[in-house]
């Protein structure tokens, strides 16, 4: 849904229409209840109004079109930069890779990002616990969608949609074949969050710890 220059994501809609009727139907319920107007139904209100406007804000995709260079990995979401390490890769590498964490916080943009162009050679869900997203624990324990895409030049990453305590639900798009290129969307994930990056540990990393960056926008690194 467009309004404007302004676009809503399609995963917002049903939430969106149902926190409207909510709110509306509590403010009513109000106002007959108790005789008003008062300070009550007037606070009432415009706090309905603040967390309509952040919901609406929540579902926002902005249109980030990016010029597609297969030496350039973009950041796959918006958000803050909290992990930047070599660890051992479990799920599908199974050997060591660096790993850059990008945690999203609700007031972030929370459609994801592919970081490259290429085909998708590997998709899975695991169920999972509700630790905080940002706890190094909730990469691995934690509801999670991870995606693999393979660059015409050989690189592979991998990229993990993560989960946070008070996430609802992953969405990913990708499926195994698919051909993806860099900026598409390749999901979304509802209410705080983090996104995981394995990269070759030959990547020359742009980012440094504690850093905000945007989906689409920020170079995270380069191959070499």
């Amino acid at each position: 849904m467009t309004i404007g220059k302004f676009r809503i994501h399609r995963e917002g809609y049903k939430i969106i229409a149902g926190v409207l009727i909510a709110l509306i139907a509590l403010n009513v319920a109000g106002w007959l209840l108790w005789t008003g107007p008062t300070l009550y139904h007037w606070s009432g209100l415009v706090a309905s109004l603040l967390f309509f406007v952040f919901i609406v804000m929540f579902f926002r995709a902005p249109s980030r079109p990016v010029e597609p260079d297969p030496l350039l990995i973009y950041a796959p979401a918006d958000g803050k930069i909290v992990v930047i390490e070599e660890t051992f890769e479990k799920e599908y590498f199974r050997d060591n890779r660096l790993q850059i964490s990008i945690f999203m916080s609700p007031f972030n943009m929370h459609s994801n990002r592919y970081p490259i162009s290429g085909a998708v050679t590997y998709t899975h869900y695991h169920p999972g616990k509700k630790f905080h997203a940002r706890s190094p624990k909730s990469s691995e324990l934690n509801e999670r969608s991870s995606v693999v895409v393979s660059s015409d030049n050989g690189t592979e990453i991998l990229v993990r949609q993560v989960a946070g305590a008070v996430a609802r639900r992953i969405v990913t798009y990708s499926k195994k074949g698919d051909k993806v290129h860099q900026g598409d969307e390749l999901g979304f994930i509802k209410f705080g969050s983090r996104v995981d990056i394995f990269l070759p540990t030959t990547t020359v990393v742009d980012v440094q710890m504690f850093e905000q960056v945007r989906a689409s926008r920020t170079i995270l690194a380069r191959v070499i």
